[in-house]
């Protein structure tokens, strides 16, 4: 059984776990410095600016007669997000940032619900549209996202600019005034 929720403070721990688990399966663990607090600050302040949607699944109890509400919920993945803007459209959008379900979940949905609970939300609060990113490598992800009607942006290509790249750039703005 499947409940999709936003995430609360006592989720903390367990996001940033999903996170690191998120960050080995794309090989870039290294790259993960967020600490719980990190965390915690970004999802829970007064008024935050990403948001975080969690997957509990409940094992039904083997028997005879299985019931659902009798298993202990277990936090099976995660959907973390922002609001972006389309200057085009002049409308408010979803970022998806990241989308995990552990791999002993996959296959019953979860990921689907995941993605269309932000969907319900565009819907919902009238945004116009929802994207996010997907590592060219993996061919999984890109064909189930390709199973709910996403359309890979070929055309565009994301940039970054981090750490000593990012400091220098910022330096440029000190130094232009």
């Amino acid at each position: 059984m499947l409940e999709i929720r936003p995430a609360r403070p006592a989720d903390t721990a367990s996001i940033l776990t999903l996170i690191r688990e998120l960050a080995e399966y794309e090989k870039l663990l290294d790259d993960v410095d967020a600490d719980p607090e990190m965390i915690d600050r970004a999802l829970f302040a007064p008024q935050p600016r990403v948001f975080c949607d969690i997957a509990e699944w409940t094992e039904p109890a083997k028997g005879p007669e299985p019931d659902p509400a009798s298993g202990t919920p277990v936090i099976a993945g995660f959907a973390l997000w922002f609001y972006n803007f389309s200057t085009f459209r002049g409308r408010h959008g979803i970022y998806l940032e990241d989308l995990f379900v552990r791999p002993e979940y996959r296959g019953h949905g979860i990921g689907g619900a995941l993605l269309a609970q932000l969907a319900h939300r565009c819907v919902e609060q009238q945004l116009t549209r929802l994207e996010w990113a997907v590592l060219d490598w993996n061919e999984p992800a890109l064909q189930f996202y390709r199973s709910l009607g996403a359309v890979g942006l070929d055309d565009w290509t994301l940039h970054r600019v981090t750490g000593a790249a990012l400091t220098a750039l910022a330096a440029r703005a000190s130094s232009d005034r």
